[in-house]
């Protein structure tokens, strides 16, 4: 049995706990053959060197970051396959900065994350809600899928990180009723790209995983690769839940799941 998990953060993006190692040495302990580490990219497009501390690493850290994960990987080789990946913003505006960046770096994988919507309130802003009428958390949420939509179609990536993260403070987005979703998952599958498992919606209000069980089931009539990631923020949650969405996905109709190695797809079976 393969087991893996593609989305862990550690200490150097502001709000994660321990060091990489810390997250290998986990993934070890608990028999995973794969740990793909995956910090929040530095936000490029900006003039300071660390514009948003606390949130994503500073640009001048993203080169000591490359060369820490390939070191650890050489390191570890005999004992797990590490992956070296990032968790990359996604801004449109932006999009041609930061795939110029990411060619310089030998990547096994990236994940495309939408954070922010065009007004440049994070999607987990617990206020952003406040006193929207039907309509307007109506276009919210088809503005947000949009961007998604953008994400899958820009060819930046393997794979599209928490595609409705936006419910993790507002449990409601998930009642909103659009054929945004659809429409964002059909293209999703026609270019070839992943969306993960992440088992961190446990963590915030909205509780389960993002996406949410409907979700997955509609990504399998478009033929949407998936895979798994605990989005860990801390080395103890390495791995959490993978059985249990292993068994989902079966229950759902998935015969297999997907990991990547130099950008390449690699499919294992459920």
């Amino acid at each position: 049995m393969m087991k893996f998990d593609l989305h862990t953060h550690h200490n150097r993006c502001g709000h994660a706990e321990g060091t990489i190692r810390d997250y290998i040495e986990s993934a070890i302990s608990q028999g995973l053959q794969a740990i793909g580490i995956s910090d929040h990219s530095p936000y490029f497009a900006e003039e300071a060197d660390h514009a948003w501390p606390g949130i994503a690493m500073a640009k001048s850290e993203f080169d000591r970051y490359a060369e820490e994960v390939l070191r650890l990987k050489e390191e570890y080789k005999d004992r797990i396959e590490v992956l070296f990946g990032v968790e990359s913003d996604f801004f449109p505006e932006h999009a041609e900065l930061y795939r110029s960046i990411y060619k310089k770096y030998p990547f096994d994988y990236i994940i495309g994350s939408v954070h922010r919507t065009d007004d440049g309130v994070s999607i987990f802003n617990k206020k952003r809600w406040h006193g929207l009428d039907e309509a307007e958390k109506l276009r919210q949420k088809e503005h947000y899928y949009d961007l998604i939509r953008q994400s899958a179609e820009s060819g930046m990536f393997q794979i599209l990180g928490h595609i409705d993260a936006m419910k993790g403070y507002f449990p409601a987005f998930s009642e909103i009723k659009t054929e945004a979703v659809d429409r964002t998952l059909e293209i999703i599958g026609r270019c070839g790209m992943a969306i993960e498992i992440n088992t961190s919606g446990k963590t915030k209000d909205c509780g389960g995983w993002y996406p949410s069980d409907d979700i997955l089931e509609r990504a399998l009539h478009y033929g949407v690769a998936v895979t798994f990631g605990s989005d860990a923020h801390h080395p103890g949650r390495v791995g959490d839940e993978f059985e249990q969405v292993k068994q989902k996905l079966r229950d759902i109709g998935f015969k297999e799941w997907v990991f990547f190695r130099r950008q390449e797809r690699v499919a294992v079976e459920l």
